[in-house]
């Protein structure tokens, strides 16, 4: 069976804060009718000072899909290490893993816009050294021993409830993240489907004497949207998932690599990629995913209207995937 997976970033262009409001208490409600029929994973994600509002705090956004599920996976794909205090960061996930039983899943990246280092301050030329120093911190902290931390001995409690950690991943899609992950022996996430930075992390598995395996996204992991009409759900609303491909494209160098990458400047042109897909349930089950990424919400779509893609992913696609 396919992973299912229901995304939220909660863009939404323009939007009022009362507006954000009903979309962020949306999305924890959609997170719970997923988490009751079956979809395996909510996944969230982190970035700054975006005018589109962009979702900064995805640590506060799993606690509160915690607590509103009982089953389902947070991942947290992916939090921006070397903005984060390592301390803060290790108590926090040690909380919400102690709050969901083990189901919150970390992923920690560096990162690729220089502009989130310049808003928290944050020198964009020691993202490599301030990382190693982040993972290091966290494995140490959740064994609740006493460590040297800046040059002093700290300790971090509660432990976590998951043994021997919180699952942690390293995530990036060059060879230095590939090699960090090794380093550390921890598992690797890389942000696109490049199995030969997979064959890499596995030579410096050797290298190091360490374990690890690795979770890599698909050839084909495209975001969905589910509508009994597509051609009416893309003139509709396709403008809210050419936004998205547009913002992530202006922040995407030639040398990221990443499994949302679109090259759309035009609606018509981002149907015909395939990087979003508008699908029929029929059309859903048909093109045998491994990864069933639902994106409801994307772009500031409106809520009504998210709130149908997800039934029909719940009720028309997953019972015939065996979900």
């Amino acid at each position: 069976m396919p992973v299912s997976v229901v995304r939220f970033n909660l863009v939404a262009p323009g939007a009022s804060p009362a507006e954000l409001g009903v979309r962020y208490r949306a999305a924890l409600e959609m997170a719970r009718y997923a988490d009751e029929r079956g979809v395996a994973v909510a996944q969230t994600e982190e970035h700054h000072g975006v005018e589109n509002n962009w979702l900064p705090s995805p640590f506060a956004f799993a606690g509160a899909v915690l607590g509103a599920t009982r089953r389902l996976a947070v991942t947290v794909s992916a939090a921006i290490g070397p903005l984060h205090d390592p301390l803060r960061l290790a108590e926090d996930i040690a909380v919400l893993d102690l709050l969901s039983g083990g189901r919150l899943v970390t992923v920690a990246g560096i990162g690729y816009r220089p502009e989130e280092y310049a808003w928290a301050g944050v020198d964009w030329k020691r993202r490599g050294r301030l990382q190693d120093e982040l993972l290091d911190t966290l494995l140490k902290a959740w064994t609740g021993e006493e460590f040297e931390y800046r040059g002093r001995t700290v300790r971090v409690t509660p432990r976590p409830g998951s043994d021997p950690h919180p699952l942690l991943l390293v995530g990036g899609s060059s060879r230095a993240a590939a090699r960090r992950a090794a380093r550390f022996g921890l598992p690797f996430f890389p942000s696109a489907h490049l199995p030969e930075l997979e064959a890499y992390y596995k030579e410096r598995l050797v290298e190091y004497g360490t374990d690890g395996w690795t979770m890599m996204p698909g050839a084909e992991t495209p975001l969905l949207h589910l509508a009994e009409d597509p051609d009416r759900a893309w003139a509709e609303y396709g403008g809210h998932f050419l936004h998205e491909a547009r913002t992530y494209a202006s922040w995407q160098s030639g040398d990221i690599r990443s499994a949302v990458k679109s090259g759309a400047t035009t609606v018509g042109e981002l149907r015909e990629e395939g990087v979003y897909r508008i699908l029929t349930p029929d059309e859903c089950v048909a093109q045998e995913l491994d990864n069933l990424v639902l994106h409801p919400l994307a772009g500031g779509m409106p809520v009504d209207e998210g709130w149908r893609s997800l039934r029909l992913f719940c009720d028309d696609v997953l019972p015939r995937l065996g979900g």
